[in-house]
Order: C-alpha cells, then structure tokens, then sequence
C-alpha cells in the first residue's frame, strides 16, 4: 500500500505501517488511530453484552448468551479465587479489562493493509490499527490500574495504616528509610511492567505481521500468516488473562494488612 504512485520499498512499507496519524506534536500528541480503535472495540463489548443481558433467558441458552456467560463465569471464578473482599466492584473490573484488551489485540489477526486502505480511502496517509502495539495506550491503562490500586490501598487501611505499611514493611521501623525506597521500587514496577508486557508482546505480534507481508512473496503470505495467526491467537488471549490477572493480584496485594 502506497499514498503516493510509486511502490514502496520493504523498508518504506515496514516504516508506513508503523507510523500512526496523530493530532497535535511532542509530548502532547494524540494518536488518533490507536483512540478510534479502543473506542470502537470497546463500544462492541458494551454493545454486544449489552444484548446478552437484554436478551438472556432462563432457558435453552442461545450461543451468544453461553459465550457471554462463559466469560463472566470465568472471570468471576479468577476474582473470588485471589480476592477474598468485596467484589461486587472488582468483577466487572476485570471482565471490562479481560474483554477490551483481548478485542484490542484480535485487530492484530486482520490483514495488515486492510484498515490502511479503508484510511487511506478516507484520506488518512497513516493508520496504525493495533491500539495495544501502541506504548501510550497500555501505559494510560497501566496507570489506571495504578491509581485504582493506590485508591484500594487508601480505602482499605485508611491514610494512617497506609502509611504505617510503607514505613514499616519489609524490614521494620528500624529501616523505614530503605522501606520507602523499597516501596517506591515496588510500586513504580507495577505500572511498567503492566504497560511493557502488553506493549512488548502485540508489537512483536504486529511487526511479524507485517514483515511477512513485505518480505513474502504473496503466494507465500496466506500459508505464513496463518500460522502465526494460530499461535498468536494463544498470545493475544493470554496477554489479555495476565493484565487481567495482575491487576486482580495487585488490588488483591492493596486490601492485605501486615
């Protein structure tokens, strides 16, 4: 896919799927691309589950309602297995991250030029479609999870006992100045290493993708990409359970008093 009449070179191309249409410049920009797509898988999941509930039956289950219902279970079960607190609040949490972040990676298994072109046809030189290849996206949604579990810390041992806990452990009050700093660590690890397990894993995914389509001849492409659309639907599932998860342990972490 080129914007111009000349044919991309494999170097030009490789750079042109990786540029994404932004607004704004520097540290303020937005890109546009990565918003459009989380906005729009994620207004599919409330739509869609929207419709189970609406239509949900106490009877033979329609195959959209046991999908539904499958997921919900499932998460469920993973939330009362490491969270031993109230859960009315953390379950849907979860379920809202698990679904959105899967749907944000399943854009990584459409065809590379598929978007591009529809973009491009609106007249969009760039069009970057994998919002969690994007680092500004999971880290927004690693900082949330951050601040959700600097909240849970707050409401579950009041400002005090939060306090204590991180002058206090591990070592003592006796070494509370290498408790801070220990705690500090600990805490900035957290959103990072949420947001770069994300990032690290659909950017590899969507480079692979697109390196087979510039290097590949096409007779060649459908059998390559196949396979790693096989193995890479067992990647985007997984990266979606282990946000999933870690979040669920991390606020599991905040309600523990020591």
């Amino acid at each position: 896919m080129s914007s111009a009449n000349a044919p991309l070179t494999s170097t030009e191309y490789i750079q042109h799927h990786l540029s994404h249409l932004t607004w704004g410049e520097g540290f303020w920009s937005i890109n546009i691309d990565s918003m459009i797509i989380a906005l729009t898988v994620g207004l599919v999941f409330i739509l869609g589950f929207h419709y189970a509930a609406r239509k949900a039956t106490s009877g033979v289950p329609g195959k959209w309602q046991c999908l539904v219902e499958m997921v919900v279970g499932f998460v469920d079960t993973q939330v009362r297995d490491s969270f031993h607190g109230n859960n009315t609040w953390l379950a849907p949490l979860a379920l809202t991250i698990f679904v959105w972040v899967f749907l944000m990676n399943f854009i990584d298994l459409l065809p590379v030029d598929l978007l591009p072109v529809v973009a491009q046809a609106a007249g969009a030189n760039y069009f970057r479609a994998v919002p969690t290849a994007d680092i500004n996206v999971t880290l927004g949604m690693s900082l949330t999870v951050f601040c959700i579990i600097i909240f849970s810390n707050f409401h579950a041992k009041g400002a005090k006992g939060f306090a204590k806990d991180v002058a206090n452990h591990p070592f003592g009050p006796k070494l509370m100045p290498f408790n801070i700093v220990m705690r500090f660590v600990e805490e900035l690890a957290k959103p990072t290493s949420l947001a770069l397990r994300l990032f690290g894993n659909l950017y590899a995914g969507e480079l692979i993708f697109i390196l087979i389509a510039a290097l590949v001849p096409w007779m060649f492409q459908w059998t390559l990409g196949a396979v790693w659309a096989i193995f890479h639907i067992l990647v985007i599932t997984l990266q979606a359970f282990i946000f999933m998860m870690l979040t669920i342990v991390y606020i599991s972490m905040a309600h523990e008093h020591h």
